[in-house]
This record gives C-alpha cells, structure tokens and sequence, in this order.
C-alpha cells in the first residue's frame, strides 16, 4: 500500500482550492517552486498527471481522488484535535487549519443553515462553505470537493450516507406598484410570458418550473430573466420593481407580512425536497455538523 506523503496531499488541495499555483504558496507560506515541487513528487508516486494547468486548476479524475483523500485526512485530524482538546483544555489544542468543507444552496444559507452552524463556528469549527445550485451541489461532493451538501438529490451516493432535511417551499411574488400595473389578475396563462423573473444564474430553472406547476403547463420558456446570484439581493430587486421572485417562503414571508411584497400566485407553492448527504466515516465533527443542519431543517422547514 502507498504511503501518501501529506504536506504533498495538502499541496495538492492548496492547488485545486486555491485555483493556482501562486495562491497555493501563498496559503502554505512556501515558494512556488516548492508546490510544484512537491506537486511533480506526487504526480511521480502516482503515475498520472493530477490537475490541468488551467485557469484555474482543476483536478483530474486521479487529483480528484487523491483530492478527496487529503480532505479525509483533515477531517481524522480534526477530529483527533477535538479529542484532544476535551481530553487536556489546557493544551489549547485547536482545529484551525482542518477546514472542513460543505456544500450548500444558496436559498438554504439564507433561511436557515446560517443559523444552524452558528454554535460550531462560534465553538472554533474553520468551516468552508461551498455555495452552488440545489440540483447542483451534489457533483462538488461526487469529486471530494467538499465532505457533505445540501441537495435535491434522494438517494445516496457511493461512499456516503444520506438523510432528508424537509421541503423549502417556494412562492412567487412582486412589488406592490409591479404586480398592480402587470399582474392585475395575478399570474395567468396569457401574462406569464410577458414579465420579467429575477433567477440566481443560468442554471437556475426555479421559475420556470413554478410556472409550469402553477398554471399546468408543459415545457415552459421564460423570455425575459434578470440573473442576480444573491438571495437578498433578489429580495431587493423585487421591492425595487426589477420583476417577479420566485423566492423560498422564509425569506420573503416577512416583505409579504408588511405588505412590501404581494403573492402573485395566491394559493400556489413550488415544494422543493432537500437532502443532506455526507461522507460515510465515523467523525465526531462531521456528525455534529450533520447533526446541527438536520436539526435545524427540522424546525424551519416543512416535513417531507
């Protein structure tokens, strides 16, 4: 069996999260002829090129293995600092450098998974948190990108374990002065097509899709979609009159008390299924983390 020099497997990570070789250095307080030096060494052991001098780097699918192994690495580490520091607190013994890497949508950091971290973040947990679509996060932890996502995926993946988290439901709203002047009748058939939609980025096919469940139709096209990747700043650009949100009902429920924001499809809610997936060790820290996220699912967000 090889032994896997570490400060190589951490090169490697440095070079892959870091996008280059220049930052790598920076972040391991190396040269950069020694990440490349250390980086020529693995892709020796190994037998296979590890990442494409691209910009930025990205893995191959040998770097992506050993990419995973090296965040494997970190997490037993930290969870042996954990240990260690229960067992002996006067050591001062700290997680800081064993990031632990998780993916979440973007709708769930700005409704409840922000909330659900705060006591391990506060309690020293160095957390790196990925952020990506819903339907899309599941690939960044395919490739050992990241330990654990939120996603709509249900079933498990290889190597890892799975557990629903509940429903975020969607309503679509709008300015009070927007949906009187362009929705007088709420949303309907004949104006759906005619009104500008707020959408996250180019993968972003929530709108489309509470269209087509709303008004039972097929195949829907949206013309017109203004791409602003930020939650709140969809919440902005709804008040502001920009166009119709299709926004997770957390977020916008405290605009639609206020009567900043109307519902344009009153009775009509886009239900979308989360699932927390993680690796399939036995980590102290990676079970708290789960642990925390399913526990705060289970208080904001409807049962599956």
């Amino acid at each position: 069996m090889h032994s896997w020099d570490p400060a190589a497997l951490e090169c490697l990570a440095a070079i892959v999260e870091e996008g280059g070789f220049e930052r790598a250095a920076q972040k391991l307080h190396i040269t950069q002829s020694a990440v490349s030096q250390r980086l020529r060494s693995l892709e020796a052991q190994v037998g296979s090129v590890l990442v494409e001098r691209t910009r930025p780097v990205k893995p191959t699918s040998a770097g992506r293995l050993l990419l995973k192994h090296a965040k494997q690495l970190r997490l037993l580490r930290a969870d042996l600092a954990h240990e260690l520091q229960e067992l002996a607190p006067q050591t001062g013994q700290s997680l800081a450098g064993e990031i632990v890497s998780i993916a979440i949508n973007a709708d769930s950091i700005a409704t409840w998974a922000m909330t659900a971290l705060d006591e391990l973040v506060r309690g020293g947990l160095p957390l790196e948190v990925v952020v990506d679509d819903q339907d899309f996060t599941q690939e960044l932890l395919r490739s050992g990108q990241v330990m654990g996502c939120v996603t709509t995926l249900s079933q498990a993946m290889r190597g890892c374990t799975v557990q629903p988290l509940g429903a975020m439901r969607y309503v679509a709203v709008a300015a009070c002065d927007f949906a009187r002047d362009r929705l007088p009748q709420g949303l309907t058939r004949k104006n759906f097509n005619q009104l500008p939609y707020l959408s996250f980025n180019r993968k972003d096919d929530m709108q489309a899709e509470f269209v087509a469940r709303c008004l039972g139709l097929r195949n829907v096209s949206l013309q017109h979609q203004i791409l602003l990747p930020s939650c709140e700043a969809q919440v902005r650009a709804v008040r502001a009159g920009w166009g119709v949100g299709v926004l997770p009902r957390l977020l916008a429920q405290p605009a639609l008390e206020s009567g900043d924001l109307v519902d344009v499809a009153p009775g009509h809610a886009l239900a979308i299924a989360l699932f927390w997936h993680c690796w399939n060790l036995e980590s102290r820290v990676l079970a708290r983390v789960s642990q925390a996220l399913q526990g705060k699912a289970r208080e904001l967000l409807d049962a599956g």
